[in-house]
C-alpha cells in the first residue's frame, strides 16, 4: 500500500471518527444556501392566513378569544377563519370535534323561526379582530333534515361531549327552504356587517361530502344542495363569493371523483335551480393530508401523501381550461385528518406538541407554492385545521396552535411567515430535498430536507430556513448552514434571527421541565406564555455586505426552524 493510500484511508477513518460527536449524536454534512435578492421574483400569496376547526363554539371562550387575537395579529393580512357546524342545531355547548348554533327551527306550524344570536356571535369575534370568515354552510338543521334521527353521544373521541340529534349530515327534507335559509343568512351577514366586508368573505357549502360521516346523501344530492346554495347566495349579494366542493383528498377515490363529478357539472351540467347549463363558483376548495405512523416506538410522518393530494387537486383542477384560473383554497391542508384525536390515546400523533409540527408546516407550505407555480394553478389559501381545545389538560396532544392559553412551537412558524412580505425570491439548497422528491418519496432516507424559502420587499428581506425530517428523532447534531445572500444594498442593514428548537420559542420543554404542571403557578404561566412567543436568538446587529453580498453561518438543530430578516 502507498503512502499515498495509507493518507488517504486515515484521513477517511478521521472524517468517520469526526461525524460522530456527543452522546452518540451523528453531525449531518453542512449544507449550503444561496439566496438572490437581485434575481427573478414572484408574488408571494399568504396563503397561510387560514385557519380552521370544528368547534365553533370555542370561538367566543376565554382561550379562544385570546388564540384569535394572536393569530390576528400575525401580519397585516387579514386572515381567513372556517369553521364547521354554522348551522347544526343545539344549545351552543361545546365539545370534540362538535358544536352548534341553533340557528334554524320551526314553529307549530312548520314555518321557519331563524335564530342568528349565536352565529352572530361567532362572526362579531372575528370581524372585531379584523379577521374575515371563511363561512361553511352547514350542516343539516334538525327541523331540515331528511332524517333528523335521534339524539346521540357523539363519537368515541369524548365521552363528555353533548348530546346530538344523528340527522345533521343528511340532504334537506326541502331544498327551498334551505336555499331560504341560506339567503337569510347572507342577507342578515350584509346587513349587520356591511355589503362591502360580506363582498370579501368565501362561502362555502358543506365540508367532506364524499365521506358518509359528513354526507349521508348521493353525491348528486350534494350537488343539488350546492346549486340551491350558490343561487340564494347570488340572490342576497350577487357579488358574494361561492365556492366548493371541500372533498377530501384528491388523490383519493372518493375525493378525486367527487372532485371532478362537480367541476363537470360546474362547466356543463344542468343546474337543479335555473335548468340551465353550469352553475356559478368563484373558487374551488379540496383537502390534502399527510398520515403519521408509530414504527418501532418512533413516529414517522408522510408529508409525501399530503403533497401527492395536493398536486392530483391542482392536476384535475387544471384539466378544466374554464376553472383552471380560479383561486384555489385548500380548505384543510395539515399532517393528518384529525385535530381532537389527542396523543395519548393516538400516539401517531406525538409531532404535535414537539417542533416536528413547526418544521413540517414550513416545509409543506413551501413546497406547496412549488406545486401551483409547476401547475400553473391560481393558489389562495391552505387552511391548517389547528385551533384551541377549552378546558382540556395541558399539552394533551391535540392539533392545536395552544394549550390552555399557552402558544405552541408551531404557532411561531406563522409569527415568522407573518413577517415575510413582499415577493418571493429565488432559493438554491445544497440539500439532496426538493419539492418533487418530498412528493414522490417524502424524507424518508439519511438526507433532511435543509431549505428555505425568502421574500424581498422595499426595506426588508426575510429568509426561513428549517431542517426537516419525517423521523421524529432529535438525537441528531445541529446541521452547519450557511445562506449567502446576494442583492443587499451596498450600505450597513440590520440582521435579526428568530429560532424554533428545543430552546427558543418552545413552551414545551419548558413545561416538561417545570415537571409538566396541570395547574402551574401564576409564576409558572408567565413563564409559560413568554416561552411560547416567537425568540431573537441574540440581540439583532449591524451587518455590512461585501458587494451587495452577505454570508451567515450557523447551526440548525434537526426540526428546527430559523428566521433571518435584514432590514435597511
Amino acid at each position: 500500500m502507498s503512502i499515498k493510500v495509507i493518507s488517504q484511508h486515515f484521513v477517511g477513518f478521521l472524517l468517520v471518527i469526526a461525524t460522530f460527536t456527543g452522546y452518540g449524536q451523528v453531525r449531518t454534512s453542512p449544507v449550503s444556501i444561496d439566496v438572490n435578492l437581485a434575481g427573478s421574483r414572484e408574488k408571494l400569496m399568504p396563503v397561510w392566513e387560514f385557519f380552521g376547526y370544528d368547534e365553533a363554539n370555542y370561538t367566543y371562550m376565554k382561550d379562544g378569544k385570546k388564540l384569535l387575537t394572536e393569530i390576528a395579529a400575525l401580519s397585516p393580512v387579514r386572515v381567513n377563519v372556517r369553521a364547521h357546524n354554522m348551522l347544526t342545531s343545539g344549545d351552543g355547548t361545546p365539545g370534540l370535534k362538535w358544536s352548534s348554533t341553533n340557528a334554524y327551527t320551526e314553529d307549530a306550524n312548520g314555518q321557519p323561526v331563524y335564530n342568528w344570536k349565536i352565529v352572530d356571535s361567532i362572526f362579531d369575534t372575528y370581524i372585531r379582530r379584523g379577521m374575515k370568515p371563511l363561512a361553511e354552510i352547514g350542516f343539516m338543521p334538525e327541523a331540515l333534515s331528511a332524517n333528523p334521527g335521534p339524539s346521540s353521544e357523539g363519537n368515541a373521541l369524548d365521552k363528555t361531549q353533548p348530546k346530538h340529534y344523528s340527522g345533521w349530515a343528511y340532504p334537506p327534507k326541502s331544498y327551498e327552504k334551505w336555499a331560504e335559509l341560506v339567503f337569510q343568512w347572507v342577507k342578515h351577514s350584509v346587513q349587520r356587517y356591511g355589503k362591502a366586508e360580506v363582498e370579501g368573505w368565501y362561502w362555502e357549502v358543506w365540508n367532506e361530502p364524499d365521506l358518509s360521516f359528513y354526507w349521508k346523501g348521493t353525491p348528486d344530492e350534494y350537488i343539488k344542495l350546492y346549486d340551491y346554495t350558490a343561487d340564494a347566495v347570488k340572490r342576497a349579494l350577487p357579488t358574494a363569493k361561492i365556492g366548493g366542493p371541500e372533498t377530501t383528498s384528491p388523490d383519493g377515490k372518493s375525493g378525486g371523483d367527487l372532485l371532478r363529478k362537480f367541476l363537470t357539472h360546474i362547466v356543463s351540467g344542468t343546474n337543479y335551480v335555473t335548468g340551465k347549463t353550469g352553475a356559478p363558483i368563484d373558487f374551488i376548495t379540496f383537502h390534502a393530508k399527510g398520515a403519521p405512523k408509530l414504527i418501532d416506538g418512533v413516529v414517522w410522518m408522510n408529508m409525501g401523501n399530503q403533497l401527492r393530494s395536493i398536486d392530483k387537486g391542482f392536476e384535475i383542477v387544471s384539466s378544466y381550461p374554464a376553472l383552471k384560473n380560479l383561486p384555489i383554497i385548500i380548505g384543510e391542508s395539515d399532517p393528518e385528518g384529525c385535530a381532537a384525536c389527542s396523543e395519548d390515546l393516538h400516539p401517531e400523533n406525538a409531532y404535535r406538541n414537539s417542533t416536528m409540527y413547526a418544521s413540517y408546516t414550513a416545509s409543506v407550505m413551501t413546497r406547496t407554492y412549488d406545486l401551483a407555480k409547476i401547475r400553473g394553478v391560481n393558489l389562495a389559501g391552505a387552511v391548517t385545521w389547528a385551533f384551541e381545545f377549552e378546558n382540556q389538560p395541558y399539552f394533551r396532544g391535540f392539533r392545536d396552535l395552544a394549550t390552555n392559553g399557552i402558544d405552541k412551537p408551531v404557532l411561531n412558524v406563522f409569527r415568522m411567515m407573518g413577517m415575510m412580505q413582499g415577493d418571493r425570491v429565488a432559493v438554491t439548497s445544497a440539500s439532496k430535498q426538493n419539492y418533487l422528491t418530498i412528493r414522490d418519496s417524502s424524507v424518508r432516507g439519511k438526507d433532511p430536507d435543509i431549505n428555505a424559502l425568502a421574500t424581498k420587499s422595499a426595506n426588508a428581506a426575510g429568509i426561513m430556513v428549517w431542517n426537516y425530517h419525517d423521523k421524529n428523532d432529535i438525537n441528531v447534531s445541529p446541521a452547519s448552514v450557511s445562506v449567502t445572500i446576494r442583492g443587499l444594498p451596498h450600505q450597513r442593514v440590520m440582521l435579526t434571527q428568530y429560532m424554533i428548537d428545543q430552546e427558543h420559542s418552545n413552551a414545551f420543554t419548558v413545561w416538561k421541565k417545570m415537571g409538566s404542571p396541570q395547574e402551574p403557578t401564576p409564576e409558572e404561566y408567565k413563564t409559560l406564555e413568554a416561552a411560547g412567543r416567537l425568540q431573537e436568538i441574540s440581540n439583532p446587529k449591524y451587518i455590512t455586505p461585501e458587494k451587495g453580498v452577505a454570508k451567515i453561518d450557523f447551526d440548525l438543530e434537526r426540526q428546527g426552524i430559523t428566521l433571518l430578516r435584514i432590514t435597511w
